[in-house]
């Protein structure tokens, strides 16, 4: 299906900032969109969240409240900002917001070498940047240049830009996980089920998300009473094999003790599951989404 020329739809851009750019559960996903945003540099493992309300060095100075402010194993810095709306000032704004991150790497009452970690800036755009001539290309790297030689200047301070209007992709043409990505955020309300070009696992996961966002605000209550019913379970039977591993340390078998916390872990993890996908039905959850947030198969949601 082509995306057309239109831009990304309301109810994605809360999906993205609420499920997937601050919800910690979801860190995966996030790593993985900027991991393939980062293209050929080195690959994120870990992300830590940040204060996402920055202040100056003084209280007078003026703040800056990020949709996102992360920083990775390496001590990289990235702020992700969703824009919907072109700004006049926009590209001072994006220099002006990485200057806190820039700053507060220095310590306060210590010599310092002024080495710095490297620090991006990540802008998904609901427009066209203006004054700018790049024909179709929809994903912008800029950094600090010399201007005659054309040879980068400094490395470590980057702003990338992804200007959706200017995906036009059909799900036919999609190579990358990149250009996936963009499909997805692109189309994702007009997305029925998920295409066969989107069949790895990160997708499966953010189009399980997906499907909890759309819930109504009673589904959504029902859901995460059945997840609490499975959570109070599954603490019970953990508790359970705790106390069953101390006994059997004291008595000192061994072998029993590893078959039988293994035997108990199964058992209580099934029956955590099979409990949640009971409380679903009652409240009149639909199979397939039971299906998807328990793990059961079809046959044994069918047979509760």
């Amino acid at each position: 299906m082509p995306s057309g020329n239109g831009k990304i739809h309301q109810s994605v851009y809360r999906f993205w900032v609420q499920e997937i750019v601050r919800n910690p559960i979801n860190k995966e996903l996030l790593i993985d969109f900027l991991n393939q945003v980062l293209g050929d540099r080195e690959q994120i493992s870990s992300l830590t969240y940040l204060n996402t309300e920055n202040l100056g060095r003084t209280e007078s100075d003026r703040k800056a409240v990020f949709d996102l402010y992360c920083e990775n194993e390496r001590g990289e810095r990235f702020i992700i900002e969703l824009q919907n709306v072109r700004q006049q000032f926009f590209k001072d704004r994006s220099l002006f917001y990485s200057t806190f991150p820039i700053q507060e790497q220095a310590p306060k009452g210590k010599e310092w070498d002024y080495c710095l970690k490297a620090v991006y800036t990540i802008g998904i755009l609901n427009f066209i940047l203006p004054d700018l001539s790049s024909g179709e290309r929809y994903l912008r790297e800029v950094q600090l240049l010399d201007i005659q030689t054309f040879e980068v200047f400094y490395e470590k301070l980057t702003f990338i830009y992804l200007e959706m209007p200017r995906f036009r992709k059909g799900e036919e043409e999609l190579l990358s996980r990149f250009d996936k990505w963009m499909y997805v955020l692109k189309n994702l309300p007009r997305l029925q089920a998920r295409p066969q070009k989107l069949q790895e696992k990160v997708f499966e996961k953010l189009f399980s998300e997906a499907e909890l966002a759309r819930l109504t605000p009673e589904d959504m209550n029902t859901y995460q009473e059945s997840l609490k019913v499975y959570r109070d379970n599954k603490n019970a039977m953990d508790y359970a094999i705790r106390v069953a591993r101390e006994e059997a340390k004291i008595e000192g078998r061994q072998e029993g003790r590893q078959e039988g916390r293994q035997e108990g872990r199964q058992e209580g993890i099934s029956e955590g599951k099979i409990e949640v996908a009971r409380e679903m039905k009652r409240n009149g959850i639909s199979p397939d989404m039971i299906v998807k947030t328990t793990g059961l198969t079809p046959d044994q949601v069918n047979g509760l």
